[in-house]
């Protein structure tokens, strides 16, 4: 998620983007009767547990697991989130394939990019893709770099760029589009008005993209038309099924 357009190389360069328990004691000494009062009682959590994963589906655990950022006061949530963005891992290098000079995605949403580009084409919509993967490390300068000659606070920065480790872009499953007939309108609310945009719209699904940040979302993440994340694989849906369970109020 950008203000401009970011690329990486396979050294990872620091280039900058413009976007913009519980807890249980034991006495030490068991007590009499302690077969029976250990039974009752494993039963007593046996019960408890089984309740919580059938009725309270909000504590499970989540498939990535929170991280605290340095420099930022704010605390990941109980769903996981941190100023309304949820934790990604970073893709394996091995994952990632080249789609063109200095763009890299994971393999899966490439193929499935390709395919839609060349649909996108045939209908005469120029698809650009303005920035695909990004490394933990790039996030981080683009998060607190940009932050920092904003003068913006960590809850402003991330209404238009995600937290290091936070970012749908270090999967390799989410990229920004542009419309190569209104360059203009690149990784802005402007973009919604092309061609591109009202395309995507109509037959994106179709290749298994999403629009990650719509103009109103429960993230609270500023609108992004842009930004589209791929759900095609096991793997994809996965990692975003906790984006998708808020949207849908599940």
């Amino acid at each position: 998620m950008s203000r401009a357009v970011v690329t990486r190389s396979r050294k990872r360069d620091s280039s900058r983007d413009d976007i913009p328990v519980a807890r249980r004691s034991r006495s030490s000494q068991p007590k009499r009767g302690g077969g029976l009062g250990l039974l009752i009682a494993c039963g007593t959590v046996f019960s408890i547990s089984l309740a919580t994963v059938l009725f309270i589906p909000d504590l499970l655990p989540f498939t990535s697991r929170p991280q605290i950022v340095e420099g930022i006061d704010e605390q990941p949530g109980r769903d996981g989130r941190l100023l309304g963005h949820f934790p990604y891992p970073e893709a394996e290098m091995d994952e990632l394939v080249p789609v063109e000079p200095g763009v890299e995605l994971h393999r899966d949403a490439a193929i499935a990019l390709d395919a839609m580009r060349r649909a996108a084409a045939a209908d005469g919509i120029d698809l650009r893709l303005l920035s695909g993967y990004r490394s933990q490390q790039l996030q981080k300068s683009i998060f607190f770099d940009v932050k920092s000659e904003r003068n913006q606070t960590a809850a402003e920065r991330a209404k238009v760029s995600a937290p290091p480790g936070y970012s749908e872009h270090s999967t390799g499953y989410a990229v920004d589009l542009g419309d190569g007939a209104d360059p203009a309108s690149n990784l802005s609310e402007f973009f919604e008005q092309t061609a591109a945009f009202s395309w995507l719209q109509d037959h994106a699904a179709s290749y298994h993209y999403t629009l990650s940040f719509p103009a109103v979302n429960s993230q609270g993440v500023s609108y992004e038309p842009w930004h589209w994340r791929f759900e095609g694989s096991a793997e994809a849906l996965r990692r975003f099924e906790p984006a998708r369970r808020l949207a849908s109020g599940r």
